[in-house]
């Protein structure tokens, strides 16, 4: 089994809001993959005195625990699990109630000797490589439903964030866990798997440097780390400049089975 990991900050001068995490057992044949994006929030209030670094990282914790010790529950109830205790981690503290509350895409996926499970919320990527090399990426278009016009607006984005007809996130309601994307597919159809933050995913779906199998070919034969390399080395160029954010926080986990 190869399991490659990378993730880099849109701003060293920023914290990294992206969390990713692999497990895989010393001996058998399952593991776990995680990745978070954390929400940035629009300057001003968001009820919470930690920040989404904290947030993100709390989460990703409990989604790795529990995804790899609990393989009695489904994902979409590890995924419920992960949002109460993490929440109940600055309840007292916090409000949560706070439309911009510390919030994040997931994606989680688990696998074992008979079959691999995936669950994506938001606009995050699972890239799925079955056995004859075709790539089939899992994702949660709501976000993308939403005319860019209206995301321009924060007071637009904010009565659509975790609201019926909107988008989701995981933030502090374990409800919307009963909303993420999920499946399961038989262990002997899959090869690889690839998770991407939408920073890494940009170099298909926004720069349209290839589709989701030349994308899962760079990862196989440069690398996590080199997929965001070549995403940094576009930003870096004239393509860079037409975007609001140049620089994204960037993440992959890269899985073969």
């Amino acid at each position: 089994m190869r399991i490659e990991l990378a993730t880099a900050p849109g701003d060293p001068q920023r914290p990294n809001e992206d969390w990713v995490s692999a497990l895989a057992p010393a001996f058998g044949q399952g593991g776990v993959l995680v990745a978070l994006d954390g929400v940035t929030p629009p300057r001003g209030e968001d009820g919470c005195r930690h920040g989404v670094p904290w947030f993100t990282s709390g989460l990703g914790g409990r989604l790795t625990e529990l995804s790899g010790s609990r393989r009695d529950m489904t994902l979409e109830r590890i995924l419920a699990a992960a949002i109460a205790a993490t929440a109940d981690a600055h309840r007292d503290t916090c409000d949560l109630s706070h439309v911009r509350t510390p919030q994040a895409t997931v994606v989680l996926a688990r696998w074992d000797e008979e079959r691999v499970e995936h669950l994506v919320l938001s606009d995050s990527v699972l890239l799925v490589e079955s056995r004859d090399g075709r790539v089939t990426a899992v994702r949660d278009d709501r976000l993308d439903r939403v005319p860019r016009e209206v995301l321009r607006s924060t007071a637009a984005t904010d009565a659509l964030r975790n609201a019926p007809g909107g988008f989701h996130t995981a933030a502090a309601d374990p409800a919307v866990a009963e909303l993420a994307v999920t499946g399961t597919l038989p262990r002997d159809r899959v090869r690889a798997l690839a998770a991407l933050t939408d920073g890494a995913s940009r170099w298909t779906d926004t720069f349209g440097e290839g589709d989701w199998a030349r994308c899962l070919g760079v990862l196989r034969k440069e690398g996590a780390r080199g997929l965001v390399d070549r995403v940094r080395t576009i930003e870096s160029g004239p393509r860079g400049d037409a975007r609001s954010k140049r620089h994204d926080d960037a993440s992959v986990v890269f899985v073969e089975l």
